[in-house]
């Protein structure tokens, strides 16, 4: 046998690179409605609920939950017929899908948080008016296949979510000084003895849009590009 290198006989075997779960425009659909083009704070969408719903933590999050899982997939389930669609009636098709997903997720609120669901009264029948919902069917969901679909509709929600949490945080802290109904900040900062057990402003829409407005202040500061996109 003729004698060589075993080091040189055996060839290394090419190493496949794995493959990203999310390709950049993939990924682009789920973080730039975060920050670049976020619905509330960019577009200026969603605001009512943004004022009527977050002076407490739970029922905010309980929202933001609904909002985004309506969303994801009402834009999927468009999506999925949207090439058997007549243009004139696409719109009364987006509202009768939208409706049943409503009724789905009021009954699934009520079953399984039925205090939350009185809380949010009929701010949850008001989310097939959101203009995040009607807009994503119309300008992506109609246009595009079922997965990248569903990615827009969980950027914009998400979107949607970080800042109606963010507006409950603040609102419920400096509020009522708590935080999901846990005392953080002592009453006695309320002046209790003349009646005040929370701080007014904050408890009112007005504060709510003051907090808004200074995010979006702070987000146009820090990226001056976005005044160009808004």
């Amino acid at each position: 046998f003729p004698s060589h290198d075993m080091s040189t006989a055996t060839a290394a075997a090419p190493v496949k690179e794995s493959k990203p779960l999310l390709s950049n425009k993939d990924r682009k659909l789920v973080t730039d409605p975060l920050s670049d083009s976020n619905p509330i704070t960019i577009h200026v969408l969603g605001i009512c609920s943004d004022l009527a719903v977050t002076t407490q933590l739970k029922p905010t999050l309980v929202m933001a939950i609904s909002v985004t899982a309506f969303v994801v997939f009402s834009n999927m389930l468009i999506s999925m017929i949207r090439n058997f669609i007549p243009s004139r009636i696409r719109i009364i098709v987006q509202l009768a899908i939208v409706s049943l997903l409503l009724i789905l997720v009021d009954e699934i609120l009520k079953a399984f948080v039925y205090d939350v669901s009185k809380q949010l009264s009929v701010f949850v029948g008001l989310i097939i008016t959101n203009c995040i919902v009607m807009g994503r069917l119309e300008a992506f969901a109609m246009g595009n296949k079922p997965g990248p679909s569903m990615l827009d509709g969980l950027g914009n929600s998400a979107g949607y979510a970080w800042v109606i949490l963010g507006v409950s945080f603040i609102r419920e802290l400096f509020g009522s000084g708590k935080l999901f109904g846990f005392r953080v900040i002592p009453e006695v900062w309320y002046a209790p003895e003349i009646g005040y057990v929370n701080n007014g402003l904050m408890m009112i829409p007005a504060g709510a849009l003051f907090i808004v407005a200074t995010i979006i202040w702070i987000q146009r500061s820090i990226n001056n590009q976005l005044d160009r996109k808004s």
